[in-house]
């Protein structure tokens, strides 16, 4: 693995980095497995959320027309995938962006179908779950290949020295965001066990699967141990030290978690 400086180096420049191979293929045949489990569960409750990204520029590019799958938090469902989370060589990437003090906000799993899988416009993620010192980072976990044709993520490299650009998660029209149009993005292949990271300001987004294939991702959101997310907002978090301390937590905080 390259050095914590490198990385860091490469990730303050670029906005993002791709640990390849980082789970090895055995660790990735069993946490497939509690991904298929998870979504077979939500199958058989009845809580599948197959859900569609709303807003004009989604409509666009045909999103109101596809679906895809997903649930927070999957560590809730599965010890494998919480395991997978506590890895230290995933940590030792993610202490390499962060420091030494590692929060999880939460995790998603997502199951773009095959044929039309849903597409995401350009975005920033920091609109949807903003933190005080913006150190929101995303650690996205390949379960499955993801190819071009597959709707694989896209970034613009360099993006997140932007900061806090104003838009509505891409969903709406943005004289800024029309400058960075998907097509023009850094196509970011991978296999499974390939993990890429990206902070919350690097714009990124991804076409639809057109494959025969699923295409199968777990989202990771990490920030430091010195930040917090801002009051007032209700996206699922899960406040889990990972590594290090959450120097920030209090007793009412914790109590209420």
């Amino acid at each position: 693995m390259p050095s914590p400086k490198s990385i860091r180096t490469f990730f303050e420049k670029n906005g993002y980095y791709v640990a390849r191979g980082l789970f090895k293929p055995a660790t990735m045949k069993r946490l497939e497995k509690e991904f298929d489990y998870i979504v077979g569960q939500l199958a058989l409750t009845g809580d599948v959320d197959n859900s569609q990204w709303k807003g004009e520029l989604q409509k666009k590019i045909g999103g109101e027309k596809s679906m895809i799958t997903h649930t927070h938090n999957v560590q809730c469902f599965s010890a494998a995938w919480l395991h997978a989370i506590q890895y230290k060589p995933f940590l030792d990437i993610a202490e390499a962006i962060l420091g030494p003090d590692i929060i999880l906000h939460h995790t998603k799993l997502f199951q773009k179908p095959t044929e039309n899988g849903m597409p995401f416009t350009m975005h920033q993620d920091w609109s949807y779950f903003p933190s005080v010192k913006d150190t929101m980072i995303a650690a996205v976990v390949h379960v499955s290949q993801a190819t071009d044709e597959m709707g694989c993520l896209r970034v613009y490299p360099g993006s997140h020295k932007l900061g806090r650009a104003k838009h509505t998660g891409g969903q709406e029209p943005s004289k800024l965001l029309k400058k960075y149009p998907l097509d023009g993005a850094k196509v970011i292949e991978a296999e499974p066990g390939d993990v890429l990271f990206f902070h919350y300001f690097t714009i990124h987004g991804s076409k639809h699967n057109r494959s025969d294939k699923l295409r199968k991702t777990v989202l990771v959101q990490l920030h430091s141990g010195h930040d917090k997310i801002e009051d007032d907002n209700y996206h699922p978090n899960a406040r889990l030290v990972l590594r290090g301390r959450n120097h920030l937590m209090t007793r009412n905080v914790a109590n209420a978690t």
